[in-house]
């Protein structure tokens, strides 16, 4: 708890950041409606189907950073970012509703995330299994990274893999 305090605290100032056609982007996690994230993520999203809503609830808790997009006040978007805030960043859960898909939304959502805020000097990593082109638009690539990577899956334990 004392750490994720500390990120926290370690925000240089809170955005809040007008887009055209209403959209608006929010790091306040207060903001957040954990509610449609969890509808999304746990029943559209493919990296988190079936993902409880204690572990939707925990996950943006204990993350370093979290992004909202929303439209009339509306959640119609979405990521949050794991770190250490000095060498390493996790970016994770980022979706735009089908509805709003189209319009850069999500690029401008990944953007804030990663260049905005904090603008934390660290390596970024994440998973996709489509949308690549996205996020090479903003610095990620799909190189083998100099070492390879290694993965330790979840235990099951009947909840969610995402």
């Amino acid at each position: 708890m004392r750490w994720r305090g500390w990120l926290r605290s370690s925000r240089a100032s809170s955005v809040r950041r007008a887009l055209p056609g209403g959209f608006e982007l929010d790091d306040d996690p207060a903001r957040v409606d954990v509610g449609a994230v969890h509808a999304y993520i746990s029943r559209e999203s493919y990296w988190g189907r079936g993902r409880t809503r204690e572990e939707t609830v925990a996950a943006i808790a204990g993350s370093a950073r979290v992004v909202g997009l929303y439209r009339d006040g509306e959640q119609v978007g979405f990521a949050r970012a794991i770190s250490d805030a000095a060498t390493l960043a996790y970016l994770a859960d980022v979706y735009v509703l089908p509805a709003h898909r189209g319009r850069g939304l999500g690029v401008e959502l990944v953007r804030e995330i990663v260049d905005g805020g904090p603008r934390w000097n660290v390596r970024w990593l994440l998973h996709t299994a489509d949308a690549q082109r996205l996020y090479a638009k903003l610095g990620f690539t799909a190189e083998a990274p100099r070492y390879s990577a290694m993965e330790r899956p979840r235990r099951a334990q009947g909840g969610s893999s995402g």
